[in-house]
């Protein structure tokens, strides 16, 4: 028990100056963003003190970086260490819930638990908490269904959830299709997002019901990307979603929706 303790004070001292160094952050700067005193940085830098839970979830959220990987692993045999703070790949270990078979579960992320997602997404424990389901025509693949609060993206209303892909990179965004986007100051929302090359560091977010204006986002600011695979409609459908444009609508939306999930399968 001894030997582990050790190799686990051992594990974040290194892992924290290693990811600070990957930010090229001083002792000084990132004693500043977590509020602490540089000598405090530089106890846990040194294995001298061992940082207490709250500060560990403040360092992971600084890092991007579940409080798992931070305690036990050796980030420093990470292959190509320039990209693990990259938007998009800045979870070193992702937690993933397997039936048993091995196969991917869909985590559900219930309401109640939309306002911790973003505190609590890279965190093993927060994920094993989840919900989770099988989907027998999902394709390839890590899903999550998430739930949608409001009624900007039509046909989708108010309690629906929409099951969506991780995307590892910002280079495999498709122009003008939708996903789920986890911000640092947002939490997440579903939305269109449309891309510029001329600016490629924002992303402009639209919503369907044009009754929302587009506003930006920048990609610093994104903590994961979604896209959209499937949704799930919870709940019967009011007399006037049922006219003739409403449902014109929504099959014409199904269409695309299949057609997406073909060309993946």
């Amino acid at each position: 028990m001894f030997a582990e303790n050790c190799s686990k004070m051992e594990n974040i001292a290194s892992n924290i100056a290693y990811l600070r160094k990957l930010q090229n952050q001083s002792q000084e700067a990132l004693a500043e963003a977590l509020k602490v005193n540089r000598s405090r940085i530089g106890s846990y830098e040194e294995g001298r003190s061992e940082p207490p839970i709250e500060m560990l979830r403040k360092l992971s959220r600084h890092f991007h970086v579940s409080i798992d990987a931070l305690v036990n692993a050796d980030l420093r045999k990470v292959e190509q260490p320039q990209d693990l703070i990259k938007v998009g790949e800045n979870r070193l270990l992702f937690p993933i819930l397997v039936d048993k078979d091995g196969k991917d579960l869909i985590e559900v992320v219930p309401i109640k638990a939309r306002a911790g997602y973003v505190g609590g997404y890279s965190d093993p424990e927060f994920v094993e908490q989840l919900l989770s389901m099988k989907l027998p025509f999902v394709p390839t693949g890590k899903h999550r269904a998430f739930p949608i609060i409001g009624d900007s993206m039509p046909p989708l209303r108010d309690g629906s959830y929409v099951v969506a892909r991780y995307v590892e990179s910002l280079s495999e965004l498709k122009d003008k299709a939708t996903y789920i986007v986890v911000t640092k100051s947002d939490g997440f929302v579903y939305k269109r997002i449309e891309t510029d090359k001329n600016n490629p560091s924002t992303l402009y977010l639209h919503s369907d019901n044009k009754a929302y204006l587009t506003y930006t986002v920048s990609a610093e600011e994104v903590l994961e990307l979604w896209e959209y695979t499937c949704a799930i409609n919870i709940g019967p459908y009011k007399a006037e979603e049922l006219n003739p444009e409403s449902i014109l609508s929504m099959l014409h939306s199904l269409q695309v929706e299949v057609k997406e999930i073909q060309k993946r399968m």
